[in-house]
């Protein structure tokens, strides 16, 4: 059995401020990498899991930093905080990207910090065979990013094409875009800052990785004049804008 977990529990007793009496705050942490070692195909990992979230009572709350990573390890965690009989609040306090954003999606409150970041795209996965092999796995793919709308429909109430939309440009998306599109709740602040403090509310930021590369690729061209060249056309000396794209896209790799 593998050890290695990227999550954990902290639990802390407090004061109920209204009866006086001792309760238990629990609190989950989910930092880095989803299912690093394994899930998939691991029956221990998943159990091990849920016993962990069942093993005590009341509310929790959920720290979430994670850039995402395995699609089926974060569904079955978003089935069992949606199934959790206490109320879930998740905290972002750094970045929910990929299959992390959908396991915010079962929280009953989602909170992320003013300099934190969401981001939500298509699902991707790796495939080996014939052209029948690479149309199974196309199909598999449009299921599971319809089963990834059902998540982000639920909490934001949006259409499931501008999900869709979203998810194709590859959506980044800070706290007060979060919360404006319904992918969070609130804004965390200082316990003494109360919302309504905020007369001016900071300006939503929302952009997508194509957008980025296509607005690069415009400005470089409009100022190397260089048009673009045809398959059949001999190349000419210099950087063409096809060889400035294939660049670009080995830089987003590493972005």
């Amino acid at each position: 059995m593998k050890t290695k977990k990227f999550w954990n529990w902290k639990n802390r007793t407090a004061v109920n401020q209204e009866t006086q009496e001792p309760v238990t705050e629990r609190t989950l942490f989910l930092n880095g990498t989803i299912a690093e070692e394994s899930w998939f195909d691991d029956d221990v990992t998943p159990e091990l899991f849920r016993e962990e979230l069942n093993s005590g009572s009341g509310d929790i709350t959920v720290w979430i930093n994670s850039p995402g990573g395995d699609c089926v390890a974060a569904a079955q965690i978003y089935n069992m905080l949606m199934d959790y009989k206490g109320g879930v609040t998740v905290k972002i306090d750094g970045i929910a990207a990929s299959a992390a954003s959908v396991i915010a999606m079962a929280g009953t409150k989602v909170l992320m910090s003013p300099v934190s970041m969401m981001m939500i795209h298509n699902p991707a996965t790796i495939a080996f065979g014939d052209h029948t092999e690479m149309e199974k796995a196309m199909a598999m793919l449009d299921e599971v990013k319809e089963s990834i709308i059902n998540s982000y429909e639920i909490k934001t109430g949006l259409s499931r094409a501008k999900l869709s939309h979203l998810m194709d440009a590859e959506t980044w998306m800070d706290a007060n875009k979060a919360v404006e599109l319904g992918f969070a709740d609130d804004i965390l602040r200082r316990a003494e800052d109360a919302p309504e403090d905020a007369v001016n509310p900071a300006e939503a930021l929302l952009f997508s990785r194509k957008a980025v590369n296509a607005a690069l690729v415009n400005k470089l061209e409009a100022k190397y004049h260089i048009p673009k060249r045809e398959p059949e056309a001999p190349e000419e000396p210099g950087r063409s804008v096809d060889d400035i794209l294939q660049r670009l896209d080995t830089i987003s790799k590493f972005m």
